[in-house]
């Protein structure tokens, strides 16, 4: 019942604000402020108490209560905000004052009459008697309190990357399951018959479906001309599928084929592209994945693109919890239905004591009992068994039974008996319960995105901090990394599941179904989030719109009137998702929008969201616009004092007004690169400076006045710039993450950073894009550097001693080194203990040796090799075409290996990968591999056994 603190964490410290000499209230209104502040702390002690209290065990009178107390926050707040913003806007101070003491005195009246109402004597005595009770713990839930009770810098739980893999391994990769659904792809595949099989795995969520065949899509892939897997959900229309499938990677032989590019699915329709898929695939030996489906009229209109006679050994999988759905897609006797079981016993003990004590062997004797007890509830569910053991892996819950017993009691029946969708979600509640007030809200908010979408780590931590979600930190800490700390907090407790970036860093996350089932649940019954995913045209709510989602799905044709709803004047977040552009009203009808996301707008169709009008938004502290139309931004948004962060289209002219925004703590293209206007080194708060470009020393020397600045992302236009940027890099103490590109000619030496230039202890990301280069490694203290985590260089030459520097950098896990190398490194086992993702290549590529112990912890492994070299120095040794000592790498996943052909044939290339091949064949991980080639392979020569014709390189 978090929910019903509502807005007093961000209001109480602003009637504080109010009371300072800053503001100098007139005697009367200080008083009112002063009085109100007292109320509504009292109130939020309370309130805090109830929080902790899951909702169906509260008393109705007592949710009542707390509701109205909330949306009254809420509306203190607006007050409270449109004070300040007259104050900023430089109305007469008396004029302000005199109309604060008036919304003051209607607030606090309306808070006594909202308290009388609900005097009830039972409830009233629980919440006073609540009241003195949290009294006593002040302190504990005070503003600062709750950034405290967190560690300052949470990092995710290194453990959970080799859990995932366990989670993944222990649903398919080396158990029975990916064999059986195998089995059943392969059935009947021979000489006689070559029909299109369906194949459909149905269970209820949280079994592992996706991840079951997902693992299988990657292992048979390679067998087949064509692939893609795409996901549907709920709400989903058939057209989207049919360009998802159409706009897969693995499918661009079909999209060459039909001589289409991706701009003209825009353009057709539902038959139309069926059309498109029939003729596409007609000839072909496909594999398609249709993950997720719920409606059977979806799947009815998806089956069309596949009801030709396809008489070449085409799979289709598809995956559901709905039983119905799971018959009506294997409507053949060629088709097959794999019901998904939960883990066995030892299996769902091993991933269990794995999340808990990093090791199976690792439980407490003590502890067996209640831990079989608690493992017989979640049923052999992966998620809940997750969940779960992330509840009792942090704090002290660890190592203490009677939590584990508390837990154990609390769980209820559990899967065991009944698999109810209502015994998950209570499975899953007690994550959600586990969790800090300010950690449930940050959760609930993504309650505002719909499933199966990717939401970006840094957009949804400015979000959270646009809503006032997330407190100050300390002197050090700003409110970013606060942020950072909850979503890593989230993603440790395994309620949300990173995504990365191709670097292997952590760029954003999902949300598994069930646990969106939940938010969304939670968020619906107090109000949180109104999600618009229907064809209507107005809200149907029982409260006022405080934050609005729109998702339509399934709008209809000539569907495009926007949204009319009574309550909108006082929304707070509005986030919108292609097509629900169209229904979004305009911007005049928001009044204290704090938080605006448009997807796919493009400023030209939408004709009814007039761009000027954003200057009328002047509480909005988050923006965002996503399209391709827009070419500049209006000079009003200047008017936006209290803006944060402002994220674009590249494409977009930054007007001059933006440097009046010294509020600004982010700004960044949503693709593309920008270019700053004059003066913006007035923009102090500068945080996050992302996908800009420089032609001119006057800004990169301006860039050097931004001490806030943690992230910059900078490209330059002339290599006449280097030593103004050194200058000012130097300027940023607390600079953590650096990327640099070059887009001008010759190639821009960046040697200056060894000589002027010492990486502060703050850097985390230090990365090298095109067009940029270093001689050699620059001389830097590998100790200094201890929170160095990811580096990308290209470099002239490098030793075999500085292989060695880099190995002792104590902290990197992701290693890109693109050189000009022309003889062999061997990586031992003394360094890199911590490296999870490693990149080495280079342009005159030699051998890699991987000796005995190197790369402990290293996952993914991309290496480059020239095929002529590796000949040569073969033939030299008498040996075989190349060892590389890949069996030595004990964590390795993942494999990708890059071939230069140049000056080898076809058919040694073929005995390189046969050789390749071999050698992982006895890894004891079973490795999977890509193999690359730099060079078009002639179509008379290609061979779909030996090359990724698909993932070859441009």
């Amino acid at each position: 019942m978090d929910l019903a603190t509502g807005a007093m964490g961000s209001l109480l410290p602003k009637l504080a604000k109010l009371l300072t000499e800053e503001y100098n209230l007139q005697q009367g209104v200080r008083e009112g402020v002063e009085s109100l502040k007292k109320e509504m702390k009292s109130m939020h002690l309370a309130l805090c108490k109830v929080a902790e209290v899951p909702r169906e065990q509260l008393d109705e009178q007592v949710k009542h209560w707390a509701g109205e107390v909330r949306e009254l926050s809420f509306d203190m707040e607006d007050v409270v905000d449109k004070f300040l913003v007259h104050l900023h806007e430089g109305s007469e101070p008396a004029e302000n004052s005199n109309k604060l003491k008036r919304l003051t005195k209607k607030m606090a009246g309306l808070f006594t009459k909202g308290k009388a109402r609900h005097e009830i004597a039972d409830a009233i005595k629980d919440i006073n008697k609540q009241v003195q009770e949290v009294a006593k713990r002040q302190t504990m839930y005070n503003v600062d309190g709750m950034v405290t009770s967190l560690p300052t810098t949470t990092s995710i739980d290194p453990r959970l990357g080799a859990l995932y893999k366990e989670v993944t391994e222990l649903v398919g990769i080396a158990g029975k399951r990916d064999q059986e659904l195998m089995n059943l792809l392969l059935e009947g595949d021979d000489m006689s018959n070559k029909k299109l099989k369906i194949v459909s795995v149905v269970g209820f969520g949280g079994l592992g479906k996706t991840t079951l065949v997902k693992t299988v899509y990657d292992k048979i892939k390679g067998d087949f001309s064509c692939s893609a897997f795409v996901s549907v959900g709920r709400n989903a229309e058939a057209r989207q599928v049919f360009m998802d499938i159409l706009l897969d990677r693995n499918m661009k032989k079909i999209r060459d084929d039909l001589c289409i590019n991706e701009s003209q699915f825009n353009l057709s329709n539902e038959r139309q592209l069926i059309d498109l898929l029939l003729e596409g695939l007609a000839d072909k030996r496909y594999l398609i994945v249709i993950d997720d489906i719920w409606d059977p009229t979806l799947w009815t209109h998806i089956n069309y693109a596949f009801s030709n006679s396809n008489n070449f050994g085409s799979r289709l999988i598809t995956t559901t919890r709905i039983v119905s759905v799971s018959k009506l897609c294997c409507s053949s006797t060629n088709d097959s239905v794999y019901k998904m079981k939960p883990l066995s016993d030892d299996d769902s003990k091993r991933l269990f004591f794995k999340r808990i004590f990093a090791q199976e062997s690792g439980c407490p004797r003590e502890f067996e009992e209640v831990s079989a007890g608690i493992l017989k509830k979640c049923g052999g569910v992966p998620l809940a068994i997750i969940t779960i053991a992330s509840t009792l892996a942090s704090g002290q819950k660890r190592n203490s039974l009677d939590e584990w017993h508390v837990l154990l009691e609390s769980i209820g029946r559990g899967l065991t008996e009944d698999r109810s969708v209502d015994e998950m979600m209570r499975i899953l509640s007690f994550s959600y319960y586990d969790l800090l007030p300010r950690l449930r809200t940050c959760l609930l908010y993504l309650s505002m995105f719909p499933e199966d979408r990717v939401i970006m780590k840094d957009q949804l931590i400015w979000m959270w901090i646009a809503e006032s979600f997330i407190p100050c930190g300390k002197a050090n800490s700003s409110f970013f990394e606060v942020g950072e700390t909850y979503f890593n907090e989230l993603v440790n407790k395994s309620l949300i599941q990173p995504t990365y970036d191709e670097l292997g860093s952590v760029h954003g996350c999902r949300v598994h179904d069930s646990v969106l089932d939940l938010i969304c649940s939670l968020s619906g019954e107090e109000n949180f989030v109104t999600i618009v995913s229907g064809t209507g045209d107005t809200i149907s709510s029982e409260g006022i719109v405080r934050r609005l989602s729109l998702q339509n799905g399934r709008k209809e044709e000539g569907q495009t009137r926007p949204l009319r709803c009574e309550s909108i004047g006082k929304v707070r977040s509005v986030v919108t998702f292609a097509p629900a552009i169209d229904l979004m009203p305009p911007f005049s009808s928001f009044v204290v929008l704090r938080v605006l996301d448009l997807d796919e707008y493009d400023g030209i169709k939408e004709g009814h969201l007039n761009l000027q009008e954003l200057g009328r938004l002047l509480h909005l502290r988050y923006l965002r616009l996503s399209g391709h139309g827009i070419t500049e931004l209006p000079e009003e948004i200047g008017k936006l004092k209290f803006l944060q962060v402002l994220i674009f289209p590249g494409s977009t002219r930054l007007p001059s007004t933006v440097i009046k925004l010294t509020g600004l703590m982010c700004l960044r293209t949503d693709g593309g690169r920008l270019h700053l206007p004059y003066g913006v080194g007035n923009l102090g708060s500068m945080e996050v400076l992302n996908e800009i470009k420089v032609g001119s020393v006057s800004i990169v020397q301006e860039l050097g006045s931004m001490h806030r600045l943690r992230e910059l992302n900078i490209q330059f236009e002339s290599s006449e710039l280097l030593e103004a940027f050194v200058e000012s890099l130097g300027k940023m103490q607390k600079i953590q993450r650096v990327e640099i590109s070059a887009n001008c000619e010759p190639q821009v030496s960046m040697d200056l950073l060894g000589e002027g230039w010492l990486p502060p202890a703050s850097i985390q990301e230090f990365v090298m894009r095109r067009g940029v280069k270093l001689s050699t490694l620059p001389a830097w203290n590998a100790y200094h550097l201890s929170q160095l985590s990811k580096l990308a260089l290209s470099v002239g030459v490098v030793r075999q001693k500085d292989l060695e520097f880099l190995g002792r950098l104590p902290a990197l896990r992701i290693l890109w080194l693109l050189s000009d190398n022309q003889r062999p490194l061997v990586v031992g086992a003394e360094g890199f203990r911590c490296l999870e993702n490693v990149f080495l290549a280079s342009k005159s590529p030699s051998q890699i040796l991987f000796q005995p112990g190197a790369l402990p912890k290293a996952d993914q492994v991309t290496i480059e090799i020239g095929l002529r070299v590796a000949k040569e120095e073969a033939a030299g040794t008498g040996g075989y075409w190349f060892d590389m000592g890949i069996e030595n790498l004990s964590s390795l996943r993942h494999i990708d290996v890059w071939f230069r052909r140049s000056g080898v044939t076809v058919g040694e290339a073929k005995q390189a990968k046969a050789a390749l091949v071999d050698a992982l064949r006895a890894h004891p991980n079973r490795p999977t591999l890509k193999i690359y080639f730099d060079v078009d392979i002639p179509e008379d020569a290609r061979d779909e056994d030996v090359y990724t014709k698909d993932e070859e390189s441009d």
